[in-house]
């Protein structure tokens, strides 16, 4: 509730940093996150459903593939849609936030070209005359898409150091982490 609070006017980055790292600490923070979000962006305050965005956009940056597959889903999809439709939340919703929606679905697809179900999404909403042309998007939101994960990992030569890094990475003891990246730092170096 910290993070989306309406009553004040500037992002709490230190709230939404929590609930980004609440997300990826529970199995299932993703889907919990989603929904509390839908809730909070389609929200009759303003305030609130544009906080509720930026939480949002700020999981997508930061909370990693998990968050994205369920965003990706029409389950979720289509309670954004719900804030731009007439027949639903759009009559109410202000013209800010319904842009604002906007623009944060076109930016996945721009973002998440390979996601078809949110390429789907937008296509029906422009088809149906609800979003009219592609917004521009502000230079501060358009973000690269994730650079391509090389085909072959430097410890794929080395099925034990992968084995004992993949460990090390799921503990939660910093011991654990710090000997994870002495790892990486020593496969590097080799």
């Amino acid at each position: 509730d910290e993070a989306t609070d309406p009553s004040i006017s500037e992002e709490n980055w230190e709230c939404i940093q929590r609930f980004c790292d609440q997300v990826n600490a529970d199995v299932e923070g993703p889907l919990s996150a989603l929904r509390l979000l839908a809730h909070k962006i389609q929200s009759p305050q303003e305030g609130e459903a544009l906080h509720a965005l930026t939480v949002l956009e700020t999981c997508v940056n930061n909370c990693g593939d998990r968050f994205h597959s369920e965003m990706a889903k029409f389950r979720f999809l289509n309670e954004l849609i719900k804030v731009l439709s007439p027949k639903y939340y759009g009559i109410w919703s202000s013209e800010k936030v319904k842009s604002r929606v906007t623009e944060v679905i076109f930016s996945w697809t721009v973002w998440f070209p390979q996601e078809v179900k949110i390429q789907d999404a937008y296509q029906m909403l422009k088809k149906q005359g609800i979003v009219k042309e592609d917004p521009k998007l502000p230079e501060d939101k358009i973000l690269p898409p994730p650079s391509p994960r090389p085909q072959n990992s430097i410890f794929d030569t080395d099925e034990e150091k992968s084995k004992l890094l993949a460990k090390l990475l799921k503990s939660s003891h910093p011991e654990d982490l710090q000997a994870a990246n002495r790892l990486i730092q020593s496969v590097i170096k080799e």
